[in-house]
């Protein structure tokens, strides 16, 4: 075989080559005692950071317009402590909807009912201790039978019983938060789920009924989403599922639910938010970002942008 004679590549200047990345976008040093603003400004222009903005931006813009913000998480939002950041932006009318799964109840209340959560599962799970604590199951599901009797969805009748109750650490209670302002807070339930599930004292019917009502209530807010944001944190399955479900209900009764902005904060990309809830509902319209990171450090992150931008 003939051998290649490279000297005859064509090549062309450097300079008049299209380049994705200028110096111009590289990070920047910050003083010692800088601003968070200084800090924020200071990150590289380049991928994930201008995908992080793109989100600051879009959830700043729609809170000026008064348009719908949704988050949606798992309860290892609420495990890693975020609940305070979560309760400032609602208070600041900035989250104008909150949904959860079942779990998220569990550590909600436990949060106001004693200031701590999450039990140690392996070392309960050998004695079959694991999600036998008394308060939590009783109270909890004594709340979800009398809300159902009212007619309640679930996350009000949780978020009622702490308000009434007056329990002592109530103010870390995204749930109680909501009640309190009335703002729309959801809690989307698989049976068997939560450890409340496994007591004696949790009714199938009520617990069906409130969840219910909350997929109903999250249709409504879904369908009030055009201009507004998404936010999915840390929910694989439950969430998003439910989500896809409540855009194809709101669609179908005339809402146009199209060109918001769908973000996915998580750890690892996950199938169902990737298509459930960014790449799906998005495909009429709007944009979808996805986030990789813990929470307990992209999300205060995020909460700071936001409150810094307002």
């Amino acid at each position: 075989m003939p051998s290649l004679d490279l000297t005859k590549l064509k090549t062309y200047p450097a300079g008049s080559r299209t380049s994705k990345v200028n110096f111009s976008a590289f990070a920047r040093t910050c003083r010692k005692g800088g601003s968070f603003r200084q800090f924020y400004d200071s990150l590289p222009n380049i991928l994930a950071v201008k995908e992080f903005q793109a989100v600051v931006d879009a959830i700043v813009a729609a809170h000026l317009a008064r348009k719908t913000v949704l988050w949606m998480f798992g309860a290892h939002v609420i495990k890693v402590g975020l609940s305070p950041l979560l309760i400032h932006l609602i208070k600041r009318k900035v989250i104008t909807a909150v949904a959860m799964n079942g779990a998220g109840v569990i550590h909600d209340f436990e949060l106001a009912f004693m200031g701590s959560t999450s039990e140690d599962v392996a070392q309960a799970l050998a004695d079959g201790s694991f999600g036998m604590a008394e308060e939590t199951h009783r109270f909890i599901n004594g709340a979800i039978r009398e809300g159902a009797r009212k007619g309640w969805g679930l996350g009000q009748s949780v978020g009622a019983m702490i308000a009434k109750r007056r329990l002592p650490y109530r103010s870390l209670s995204l749930l109680a938060t909501c009640h309190q302002l009335r703002v729309p807070a959801t809690v989307h339930v698989a049976i068997g789920t939560d450890i409340i599930h496994q007591q004696s004292t949790a009714d199938g019917a009520a617990i069906g009924r409130t969840s219910l009502a909350d997929f109903r209530r999250l249709v409504q807010v879904v369908s009030t989403l055009g201009g507004g944001v998404v936010a999915n944190l840390g929910s694989a399955v439950i969430l998003p599922e439910v989500f896809l479900k409540a855009v194809s209900v709101s669609r179908n009764l005339g809402a146009a639910v199209k060109d918001f902005t769908a973000c996915d904060f998580d750890m690892i990309r996950h199938y169902r938010p990737s298509e459930n809830v960014l790449k799906r509902p998005t495909l009429l319209g709007g944009r979808a970002v996805h986030i990789t990171g813990h929470h307990e450090l992209m999300i205060p992150l995020l909460a700071r942008a936001i409150t810094e931008r307002l």
